[in-house]
């Protein structure tokens, strides 16, 4: 399941660069209005605009959402690495009294 929403968030963020790189500024509107014939264009009248906004829209939304999903699987994987019910338990009995003391040798006497 990560993999595929990986796989769409790069296919998303490469159309919005496609996108955004095709869409005009809006300083381009006002030289196109001379001689642009934006009544024969395919997306009529109004021109590119509103569509190619609303396109970049939807997809910058998509984004988000992957980029949030992709955030709460990767948080979810660190959580489960680091979790302690993970770590093995290696539990030994606590050292009796004469294991831990040291070694006296005997005196002559």
């Amino acid at each position: 399941m990560q993999t595929f929403v990986l796989v769409v968030h790069i296919i998303l963020a490469l159309l919005m660069i496609v996108l955004i790189l095709v869409q005009h500024g809006k300083g381009a509107d006002a030289g196109a209005s001379f001689g642009g014939g934006g009544a024969a264009t395919v997306f009529g009248a109004s021109g590119s605009g509103n569509f190619l906004s609303r396109l970049t829209a939807i997809l910058t939304a998509l984004f988000f959402v992957t980029s949030l999903t992709l955030a709460i699987f990767a948080k979810n994987q660190s959580n489960d690495s680091y979790s302690l019910k993970s770590v093995p338990s290696t539990q030994t009995a606590p050292a009796t009294l004469s294991e831990t003391s040291p070694v006296v040798p005997k005196s002559a006497e």
